[in-house]
């Protein structure tokens, strides 16, 4: 067994075979995003909590900023095709004890937060429009 706990996680992604450690990644990123935006950047000493919901929109945003109109196809080369995927993800995580929950979070909690369709097949390119 590896003693590198990042070794330890990357054989229990790939024993697990549903999304790959770069949708991980991704997972992770979102969530720092996503609370960074919901609760500031203050680190205190409490545990920081975002709901499934919350974390499925945050996922979304950062999505469409990195991938704009790719982000459908790079999420679903990842096996990530509906926002119960990014709970799959999240309750795998808290299975190894490397993501905490609440008592009122649930598994279904990211279930049909969105449509990846509309979600994703359009986007609003952010123009510079100064007219300096």
């Amino acid at each position: 067994m590896p003693s590198d706990p990042r070794e330890q996680l990357l054989k229990a992604i790939e024993a697990d075979g549903r999304y790959p450690p770069e949708a991980h990644e991704f997972l992770h990123e979102g969530l720092e995003y996503t609370t960074r935006k919901l609760l500031g950047d203050a680190a205190g000493a409490e545990p920081r909590h975002v709901t499934g919901q919350q974390l499925c929109e945050g996922l979304r945003e950062l999505a469409l900023q990195r991938w704009g109109l790719l982000a459908k196809t790079v999420l679903n080369q990842w096996n990530i095709r509906r926002t119960r995927d990014f709970g799959e993800m999240v309750y795998f995580l808290i299975g190894l004890g490397l993501m905490g929950k609440q008592g009122t979070d649930r598994l279904e909690d990211f279930d049909d937060v969105y449509d990846f369709g509309p979600a994703f097949d359009s986007y609003d390119i952010p123009l510079d429009v100064s007219t300096d």
